[in-house]
């Protein structure tokens, strides 16, 4: 058994006014009190001055086959299994350097996350190849399909290879040439039966939608998640009042992708849309608080390894961009713990302090619940009771 302490704590729902002694046992946590609890005789205690306690972070938004270069997702065809696997270990590393200890993989090629990730790593919830029309947006990855039939044949083909979640492109996208994002890529009834088979199957659907029409045609067919969600149109973006309403009303988790390294320069398609529609990352998440505001619920993910201004471990970014644009510091931080491991399928693993879940556990320099940029100050990690690291 081992403890952690801190007199500053947030369980991954609240904050802890009284902070936090976590002990730890056999890769779990046992129990969670008062940082003034006194540890059982014996066992050993970390305490960092000035640290703050806090679960281990959920990215609920990477693809880890990408190595966040200038192609990362076009040379994917081009790569063998061995190039693709080394590049999602770097990847699993550099998110649990940064305090990432679970990720949701939403998009690889050849099975490589679903059937190969390496389990000494984060926790990896996969969806294997996206669900995508035929040349449409992520068709290198293998996914590329149209027809309610086949489209139902490669939901139930997910299920029984292991994923763990079904993502759909409803609309193009910026990474991929000749796609439109502000159109749709399947029909009504091809949503429909996406939605209808995984959720048969007991897997949940999260669609990546930009184009307004896609954002609506998800949320009618009922989906559990809409990844960047940016409301396009030819003359503008941003979800409407009604439709934030709707959202929330339906209780569909929305990942607004936010989170950019500095100094990135963005793909050509990317700075014509923020030149031409003002779409910054500033912009976006005043959207995204907005949307939170109307009672939409948020979490945080980065579409982590898509390109050099989304590198993996970036997740701190993320949740520091949605603060910086209105949402409150700890309801932000709930976005990437709490919240993150509910839309993932892991509340009953990891995303928060409790008794019988994974020992996930972070330790930051400062106070991360007034100030979001703390939570890039990382200062220990631990993933299922080990310290990183340290020897398994």
């Amino acid at each position: 058994m081992r403890g952690y302490r801190a007199d500053r704590a947030f369980d991954g729902d609240r904050v802890l006014r009284e902070g936090a002694l976590v002990l730890v046992d056999d890769g779990r946590i046992v129990a969670v009190e008062p940082a003034a609890s006194a540890a059982p005789a014996g066992v050993p205690v970390t305490a960092l001055p000035g640290t703050t306690l806090l679960p281990g972070l959920v990215d609920t938004h990477v693809h880890l086959c990408g190595d966040s270069g200038p192609r990362a997702l076009d040379q994917l065809p081009e790569l063998t299994p061995g190039q693709v696997d080394a590049i999602v270990a770097e990847a699993l590393r550099r998110h649990l350097a940064a305090g990432v200890t679970a990720v949701r993989d939403l998009g690889d090629v050849g099975w490589a996350v679903v059937e190969r990730a390496p389990a000494d790593g984060p926790t990896v919830v996969a969806a294997g190849p996206p669900i995508t029309s035929p040349a449409g947006h992520c068709a290198g990855m293998g996914g590329g399909v149209n027809g309610v039939g086949a489209l139902r044949d490669a939901v139930r083909e997910r299920a029984a290879r292991g994923a763990g979640v079904v993502k759909l492109m409803a609309s193009g996208g910026a990474m991929t040439p000749g796609t439109d994002m502000a159109a749709c890529q399947f029909t009504p009834a091809e949503v429909r039966a996406v939605v209808e088979e995984a959720h048969r199957l007991g897997l949940p659907v999260t669609a990546h939608a930009h184009a307004l029409p896609a954002v609506r045609q998800v949320l009618a067919a009922g989906v559990d998640g809409i990844e960047h969600c940016s409301c396009l149109t030819a003359t503008g973006w941003g979800a409407p009042p009604a439709l934030a309403e709707r959202l929330a009303r339906a209780g569909t988790v929305v990942c607004p992708t936010l989170g950019l390294a500095d100094g990135a320069v963005p793909p050509p398609r990317v700075r014509a849309l923020i030149d031409r529609l003002g779409m910054t990352e500033e912009a976006r998440a005043a959207e995204a608080a907005r949307l939170h505001r109307a009672g939409v619920r948020l979490v945080s993910g980065v579409d982590a390894g898509i390109a050099p201004g989304k590198p993996h471990g970036l997740l701190p970014r993320a949740v520091a961009a949605l603060a910086g644009g209105g949402v409150p510091a700890p309801e932000a931080l709930r976005t990437a713990t709490g919240g993150a491991a509910d839309a993932c399928g892991l509340a009953g693993r990891t995303g928060r302090l409790a008794p019988g879940l994974d020992a996930d556990l972070l330790l930051v320099d400062g106070d991360p619940t007034t100030d979001a940029e703390a939570l890039s100050r990382v200062r220990l990690v631990v993933s299922r009771g080990r310290e990183v690291g340290s020897p398994a």
